[in-house]
């Protein structure tokens, strides 16, 4: 049984998404990616996960991260901060299907491999599984590169209110058994809707306990 999360840290939490929040850059090889002078958290998933939609959420800006119904939309890592935080949100390219060539599906997952193996500064990855689906092998896969690349990660369920209560706690038990095979993934994972809100507030916190805990 965890410990009750301080009422202090859920306040600055909340506070922490209500600042005004910016797209910084965005990088389409390693190149071109920030100095690695902030804390950092990503998010990763499938294509069409509703990641964009997620951090929309989080961030309590829509449109600041761009959505489509078109898999395969976001190419580059996006990063968005702001002012007096040390704290970089990440939006990578999403990994699967995707309608593109071969050999550009095949940079971005370059791109993603790198940045995972090689980002000092990066904390934890949150790993969008869709709540409708749960995970499947490209998953998986992500999440033993992981495991080998010892980074942290936590699954987020994402689209949880287009699926029926008993559908979900049993996902979440199924999800979270399948956990205990993966030595780097945070052993809780987090149910969320971007257009309800559920969930949205446990993340929050989440990110904010990491940067508690970093700086």
């Amino acid at each position: 049984m965890t410990a009750e999360p301080d009422e202090a840290l859920i306040a600055g939490a909340e506070r922490l998404f209500e600042r005004p929040w910016r797209f910084l850059k965005s990088a389409p090889e390693l190149e071109f990616l920030p100095p690695a002078d902030k804390v950092e958290v990503a998010f990763a998933g499938r294509s069409n996960v509703g990641k964009s939609s997620l951090i929309n959420a989080l961030l309590r800006q829509n449109g600041i991260a761009r959505t489509s119904n078109t898999p395969g939309r976001t190419q580059e890592l996006n990063f968005f901060e702001t002012d007096d935080v040390p704290l970089y949100v990440v939006d990578m390219p999403g990994y699967g299907f995707a309608k593109a060539p071969k050999e550009k599906v095949d940079s971005w997952n370059e791109l993603i491999s790198g940045y995972l193996r090689g980002r000092p500064t990066l904390a934890r990855v949150f790993v969008l599984v869709d709540g409708r689906h749960g995970l499947k092998p490209h998953d998986l896969a992500v999440m033993a590169m992981l495991d080998e690349a010892a980074v942290s990660y936590q699954l987020v369920l994402t689209k949880t209110d287009k699926i029926k209560p008993t559908e979900l706690d049993a996902l979440i038990k199924t999800t979270s058994a399948a956990l205990g095979k993966h030595a780097a993934a945070f052993p809780f994972l987090l149910a969320t809707s971007a257009e309800k809100g559920q969930g949205i507030s446990d993340l929050r916190l989440a990110i904010a306990t990491i940067l508690a805990e970093r700086t």
